[in-house]
């Protein structure tokens, strides 16, 4: 079988949301598949890992994304119904690089990665190569969602986002032969969207070999929160996690600290770290691990979150409980949640930082080792893959599949 796999970063490394899934998909694929992977690229820093990203595949071709160019060209689609995802996600050559690969490598089955990718499946020279989406999760929601909590003029923006992306959204699900999501929640609203479509289920995972904990809890009253700092809720979330959680914390755990940790802090996040001398922001680390592991809690305090949020399952496997927002636990799988305290607004959000500060270092170590980690590995949860793929391989399975592989179950 030969996959051209799409997708809008380089799966290299797998060191922020939108990349480890990618990056572990591509490992699985490599056991039983020749893979050419087709990956925009957004900075030099992602350009580099390039080397390291081809020895994973056949043939690796890597398109720059022109961000000026790509701004301009999305205020001249904002009187259109194309989304700005696909403006944004765009290069000059990127039509003519596809091409090339299909007429040179010849695809059996396209896997495209997220609704950025999935329009390239359905130009003239991929329209009838089958063709698997994984949109992860339903993107129209996340940006309908942010459009309500977001000052004027970003939720006209957001709401606009949420419509045009909508109807693509639709357009691809019922083109593909089979669309992945990652939760049952993402499945429902998708099946809104398209009903009829073959939409399966099929949960993240989380490296617990990489993360396991090299030694003893840590006794420390750091709390961590990690993620791309300019991507808008996690902006939001460290921003009311350090202004409206933290003063709370610190008035009754003076010596408590908070880590946020991730690349690309905006402005606001950096001053978060100017206004308290018990905040730390760190941008880009080589490795969030010793962050993890010199921690005492981990929190995700997001108010829009789709999908499962890898951040929660890499805190627990790091030995960490995990402190969440109910839109954060909705997505989580049930082999985590007994590692995670649920608290919604910021004084429980509060008490529930302290309560496990205030817990010995063996007791927080205890609390996340009631997670059953071992049943999250990427092995497992991509372990359908294969056959999803292969069911759908050949020209007379294009579009919606008929029959053979079923959505997953919640538990699988």
């Amino acid at each position: 079988m030969r996959v051209l796999f799409l997708t809008h970063r380089l799966p290299y490394a797998p060191n922020r949301g939108d990349r480890v899934r990618a990056y572990h998909l591509l490992q699985e694929l490599r056991g039983w598949a020749d893979v050419d992977l087709l990956s925009l690229v957004h900075d030099d820093e992602e350009a580099s890992h390039a080397d390291e990203a081809h020895a994973l595949v056949s043939s690796l071709t890597i398109v720059r994304v022109p961000r000026v160019r790509n701004l301009l060209r999305s205020l001249a689609a904002w009187p259109t119904r194309r989304p700005l995802t696909h403006t944004m996600l765009d290069a000059p050559s990127l039509s003519a690089s596809v091409d090339r690969l299909v007429r040179d490598r010849p695809p059996s089955v396209v896997l495209a990665y997220c609704s950025g990718m999935a329009r390239l499946a359905l130009e003239p020279s991929l329209r009838d190569v089958p063709f698997v989406l994984d949109m992860v999760d339903v993107d129209s929601a996340k940006w309908t969602a942010l459009a309500a909590t977001s000052p004027w003029p970003r939720s006209m923006v957001y709401a606009r986002e949420a419509r045009t992306l909508e109807r693509f959204e639709s357009e691809a699900t019922r083109h593909a032969a089979a669309t992945l999501v990652v939760t049952d929640k993402e499945r429902e609203t998708l099946s809104r969207i398209a009903p009829g479509a073959t939409i399966i289920v099929m949960q993240n995972g989380v490296d617990a070999g990489s993360l396991r904990p090299p030694g003893a809890p840590v006794a420390s009253a750091t709390v961590v929160f990690c993620g791309v700092m300019n991507y808008p809720p996690n902006e939001a979330g460290a921003i009311w996690l350090a202004r409206d959680v933290w003063p709370l914390v610190r008035a009754r755990r003076a010596d408590a600290r908070l880590e946020i940790v991730g690349s690309d802090p905006s402005p606001q996040v950096r001053d978060l770290a100017a206004r308290d001398a018990s905040v730390t922001v760190t941008g880009r680390v080589p490795d969030v691990r010793p962050h993890l592991w010199g921690a005492a809690v981990g929190a995700a305090p997001l108010h829009t979150a789709r999908g499962i949020q890898n951040k929660v399952l890499e805190a627990v496997a790091a030995g960490l409980p995990t402190v969440v927002t109910p839109v954060v636990r909705q997505g989580l799988p049930s082999e985590v949640e007994p590692a995670c305290v649920t608290a919604d607004g910021a004084a429980a959000f509060a008490d529930a930082i302290v309560g496990l500060l205030d817990a010995s270092p063996a007791e927080r170590r205890a609390r996340a080792s009631r997670a059953d980690i071992e049943a999250l590995s990427w092995q497992r949860r991509l372990a359908p893959l294969k056959q999803i793929l292969r069911l759908r391989e050949g020209p007379a399975l294009a579009g919606p599949a008929k029959g053979g592989l079923k959505p997953a179950p919640p538990s699988e």
